[in-house]
């Protein structure tokens, strides 16, 4: 047996089950099982394997996860690692695996924290709703000069990949030490009574119509986390919860920022409208996607 023919097998395997990229996937999956980079695959790739208990255990590995994927299993999940911003964030089943369409929001709210620190406006507190594998709040703690950061999230196993996550990135943050907390709880039900104010609120809540979600495809449907996706009947519900309550956690001029689907400006902008917000913007993705709204709360009310 030869790493090229291992990696053979598993692409067919895929193939047959209809994975979308089945030779990358492959690929992938062989290099974590033989703990490989690229350039040794190359290189070795067509070297018979020694017979012993090591390769086995590494070619039982292999066939394990293509077994998975091709079950249609995320590929991000079967590895544990998903990167984010130029991070690696740990992922598992417990959390939405993070996208590239959610760096938009990340990146808007670097940019604008910058603009304010450029006039004077430092030590800025941040809470981060629906917060899941912590990849909004960790990578504006890691690339951001916030003093203090809070996530919150309904699901305490998602907590748990958040404070790992936390707890490997944060330490590599070269400017001072940002205070990083995270509470269990519906919402803003899950914060601490103690008047705290925010800000800059960030969050990319569920927003998937429920009767959309049965024709998503099957890694998404069957193995990521529901209470993630599921925006209820016209996948507005958190977006009205959040726009109706955030104003009694932001500082007088704080910002609102939600990821929202590709067509869901319009009514996301009027109910922020409605809920009393201020300059109401929206801003696209990389393909040209409506993908965040953004929005100010009033500095005299």
């Amino acid at each position: 047996m030869t790493l090229f023919r291992l990696l053979t097998e598993g692409t067919r395997i895929l193939e047959q089950a209809g994975s979308p990229d089945a030779k990358e996937d492959g690929k992938q999956l062989l290099l974590a099982a033989f703990h490989l980079d690229m350039v040794h695959f190359l290189m070795n790739r067509m070297e018979e394997l020694e017979d012993n208990s090591r390769n086995r255990d590494q070619i039982q590995l292999y066939r394990e996860m293509i077994g998975r994927r091709k079950k249609r299993c995320p590929l991000q999940q079967i590895l544990n690692r998903q990167e984010f911003m130029g991070l690696e964030f740990y992922v598992n089943r417990h959390v939405l695996i993070p996208r590239q369409d959610t760096e938009t929001l990340v990146e808007l709210v670097l940019r604008e924290e910058e603009m304010a620190a450029q006039k004077g406006k430092r030590n800025l507190s941040l809470l981060d709703l629906c917060t899941g594998s912590g990849c909004i709040a960790i990578s504006l703690g890691v690339k951001g000069n916030f003093h203090k950061i809070t996530g919150t999230d309904i699901s305490g196993e998602a907590l748990l990949v958040a404070r790992r996550n936390a707890d490997t990135l944060l330490p590599f943050k070269e400017t001072k030490k940002v205070e990083m907390e995270f509470f269990q709880g519906d919402l803003f039900e899950a914060l601490p009574k103690d008047g705290r104010k925010y800000h800059i609120i960030t969050s990319n809540p569920p927003y998937i119509p429920t009767k959309v979600i049965k024709t998503l495809e099957p890694e998404v449907r069957d193995f990521e986390p529901m209470t993630a996706l599921d925006g209820a009947e016209d996948g507005l519900f958190y977006y009205r919860r959040i726009a109706s309550e955030a104003g009694n956690y932001l500082q007088p001029d704080g910002r609102l920022y939600l990821e929202i689907g590709h067509d869901q400006k319009k009514p996301v902008e009027e109910i922020l409208a409605k809920a009393g917000y201020e300059n109401i913007c929206t801003y696209k993705d990389l393909p040209g996607k409506d993908r965040v709204v953004s929005a100010q709360w009033p500095k005299n009310l």
